[in-house]
């Protein structure tokens, strides 16, 4: 999965968050009696909370934990909610590219970004389970993130849906091999019968720029922080997942609707 954040970076600064956040539960649970105390029996008190955390650390990983865990339970409702807020904008609104049955009984979404390894490697499995599933409402959302060529790739793509050859723009853009620059992606469209000029012009709509940004708030709601990520039915699947697993939540949604 390619990331736009670093995951261990931000799990550094919630843990020192926590740490200050224990540091004040113990100060504001002995503020009251350090009120009356005089500077040597509050140094007295600082001591013995010190030397009683350092002789049992398992209270700081357990609360680290608990917080972990809390925090993860939070995450999951907010993902489950922002989802079913979701649902119906995928399944109906046409701002989006698509395939497959509009009308089907399952949801199948894909994030990906145009010059993400991993979204290239999962690829020919996504396609043939969309061949294999010819009943699925099968919508792609463009979430560029790795690079200035990732956003100029999905403008095209996104432009392209003007001269009908979405699709075949698509597939061509994920077959290349090799990093993307303004003079390859256009030449890919050429080779897929685009009007490269007339593409070059579509790729400025105000409209595209909309549908960037609002791709992105989503995401964010989601808390995708890389692609590929993937809806299918109601639950979500960040990274490259195996063609089991498509197929085993496909069988979930089915069973489910």
């Amino acid at each position: 999965m390619a990331l736009s954040i670093s995951a261990t970076n931000l799990m550094k600064r919630q843990l020192a968050a926590l740490v200050l956040v224990l540091a004040a539960v113990f100060m504001m649970a002995t503020t009251a009696k350090a009120a009356s105390m005089d500077a040597a029996q509050k140094k007295e008190m600082e001591q013995v909370i010190h030397d009683y955390l350092m002789n049992n650390p398992e209270v700081v990983i357990d609360a680290i934990q608990k917080y972990q865990a809390q925090q993860e339970l939070a995450k999951q409702a907010d993902v489950a909610k922002s989802l079913t807020a979701m649902s119906k904008t995928f399944k109906t609104d046409d701002s989006f590219p698509r395939t497959g049955n509009k009308d089907g009984d399952v949801l199948f979404v894909e994030f990906f970004d145009y010059q993400c390894g991993y979204c290239k490697k999962v690829f020919p499995t996504v396609m043939d389970v969309v061949k294999n599933n010819d009943d699925m409402n099968v919508v792609f959302v463009e979430f560029p993130i790795l690079s200035k060529e990732s956003i100029v790739a999905s403008r095209a793509a996104l432009a392209s849906r003007k001269q009908g050859k979405y699709m075949d723009f698509h597939v061509a853009l994920m077959g290349h091999r090799g990093r993307l620059s303004d003079e390859i992606i256009m030449k890919i469209a050429a080779s897929v019968g685009l009007d490269v000029d007339q593409l070059a012009e579509d790729m400025k709509s105000k409209e595209i720029d909309s549908q960037l940004q609002r791709n992105h708030q989503m995401a964010t709601a989601l808390g995708l922080k890389g692609t590929p990520a993937f809806v299918i039915g109601d639950r979500l699947a960040p990274g490259a997942i195996s063609k089991e697993q498509m197929q085993q939540m496909i069988k979930l949604a089915r069973e489910s609707s």
